[in-house]
């Protein structure tokens, strides 16, 4: 793009272009929520974006998960907690290699499922404890879903929800099975 600027810049035939703001306009024109500050240094410019609003976050229930689904933000009650594997490094030491697993079961007032807690996330999830989960999805274990956290995502401990968990209706008890359709 630079040359691209360069060029624009000392081509005679685009007079109107005097100076650099033209022509970054010129090659990439800006919608009007958005615009741009030029900052300009001895090797040439930083264009920094300005600040845009931030949307709010939309808020999943339990009943509306279906398999494959990313990007959510759930808030839930822990209802309970298992330990199913806690790996530690040689001889009991902190380092890469620990990795403690837990099958926790949270639900809302529309159901519940089975969440993946992984390392960290482990202390958060103590049974009673309400919890927002943000970045959350879905994954499939067995054919049954599977709610899980990654490195992108947060789980937040929150005030206490004020909403009673729905536990007879368990998503994760649902099976699901892949099918090719062939025309």
């Amino acid at each position: 793009m630079s040359q691209t600027i360069n060029s624009l810049i000392l081509h005679r035939d685009y007079p109107q272009m005097r100076n650099i703001i033209d022509t970054i306009n010129y090659l990439h024109p800006l919608s009007r929520k958005s615009s741009t500050k030029i900052h300009t240094r001895n090797s040439g410019f930083v264009g920094k974006m300005a600040e845009q609003t931030k949307q709010q976050p939309a808020f999943t229930k339990i009943d509306q998960l279906r398999p494959g689904a990313f990007g959510l933000n759930l808030t839930v009650k822990v209802v309970s907690s298992k330990m199913i594997m806690t790996r530690g490094g040689r001889n009991g030491t902190q380092g890469r290699n620990n990795m403690r697993l837990a099958e926790c079961l949270v639900g809302d007032e529309t159901g519940i499922i089975v969440f993946t807690a992984r390392n960290d996330q482990v202390d958060a999830m103590k049974e009673g404890s309400s919890v927002i989960l943000r970045n959350a999805k879905i994954d499939m274990y067995k054919g049954s879903m599977r709610l899980a956290v990654d490195k992108w995502g947060r789980v937040e401990i929150t005030d206490a929800a004020a909403f009673s968990v729905k536990e007879d209706s368990n998503l994760s008890l649902i099976e699901f099975e892949l099918i090719t359709v062939e025309e």
